[in-house]
């Protein structure tokens, strides 16, 4: 996207968690962290034992019975807001290609439909953060209980194995506002997603990007609608929504005027969201949650930008811009 300078894979946590790491092979002496709490130090005759259903597993850090943690951190990194490690992962377990699993639930304890998405991490028996992941649960309906499994990759030859699975975050928007990425259409024709994310110097940049999956034109003239919301939701006081950079910082074609725009079937636009995490006098302002209105009377998408406004009290967005074709 035209908007930032100095390119990210994504803001905050996702950054530090993005990629997939390898899980070393049994032939190699290490220690297995294993659900019962006890270590056992596998050496090169092991290496025999590959497809035994034991070979390398590790636990969810969980003590037996207990529903606490037996790594270092607490229950809360088990179960967070509606959501709860049950266990390690059933499956084939191949000691070469072990992919490591934990089962979770998922209990919507609000009275509509919910679509939860789920950091997840997984850490060695220090405490060490080794990998993550997300995972989303769509359309859970009030008072459901569904059940998942999320799985990790190959860890590297080096480094520690991996001894638990802990939640790092929870997002959850009402399932009739979750963002459609991929598959059919939504009824307003439309998909409404996060683009890429920039950072530089405490500048942040993220983009907003919408999809034309009609079979009919749509016209857009001028910004996106917003609505920033806090953890639990609720609409966040005392930020002003400017259009164009609104001084926060010159960043090229955020202060371009609106022009109309026509998509025809397949075709997409682009915006962005632009602020700075400055933090001086006052309370720092999070806001995990913005409901977006493409245009008025759009149909709201509830995506998860994580602005981290600091003290600041701005947000810059720019207009919607046809994007250029591949």
């Amino acid at each position: 996207m035209p908007y930032g300078r100095m390119r990210t894979s994504s803001l905050g946590l996702s950054a530090v968690l993005a990629g997939v790491l390898l899980l070393s092979a049994c032939g190699s002496e290490r220690v297995a962290a294993w659900s019962d709490g006890f270590q056992q130090t596998r050496g090169p005759d092991s290496a025999d034992r590959r497809g035994d259903p034991s070979c390398g597993a590790p636990s969810t850090g969980m003590s037996p019975g207990s529903g606490t943690s037996e790594l270092p951190g607490g229950s809360e990194d088990l179960e967070k807001d509606g959501v709860r490690i049950t266990g390690p992962g059933r499956g084939v377990r191949d000691c070469d290609l072990y992919p490591f699993s934990a089962e979770f639930q998922v209990t919507n304890h609000e009275t509509e439909p919910f679509t939860y998405t789920i950091t997840f991490t997984f850490v060695s028996r220090s405490g060490e953060v080794l990998a993550g992941t997300e995972q989303t649960v769509p359309a859970v309906e009030p008072g459901q209980t569904v059940e998942s499994t999320v799985a990790l990759s190959r860890l590297p030859p080096q480094g520690p194995p991996v001894a638990g699975a802990r939640i790092a975050k929870v997002r959850s928007v009402p399932a009739d506002e979750a963002p459609a990425a991929a598959g059919p259409c939504p009824p307003s024709g439309i998909r409404v997603t996060l683009g890429n994310a920039d950072a530089a110097m405490g500048l942040r940049v993220v983009g907003l990007r919408l999809e034309n999956c009609s079979a009919h034109a749509y016209r857009l003239d001028g910004y996106p609608q917003l609505q920033l919301l806090d953890e639990d939701r609720k609409p966040v006081t005392g930020v002003e929504v400017l259009h164009g950079d609104g001084g926060i910082s010159t960043v090229t074609g955020f202060d371009d005027p609106p022009q109309p725009v026509t998509l025809k079937p397949g075709q997409s636009v682009s915006a962005g969201l632009m602020w700075r995490n400055t933090v001086t006098d006052g309370i720092s302002v999070n806001v995990p949650y913005v409901r977006v209105n493409a245009k008025a009377g759009a149909p709201p998408v509830m995506v998860t930008p994580e602005l981290d406004l600091g003290t600041t009290g701005k947000l810059g967005v720019s207009p919607w811009k046809k994007d250029e074709a591949p």
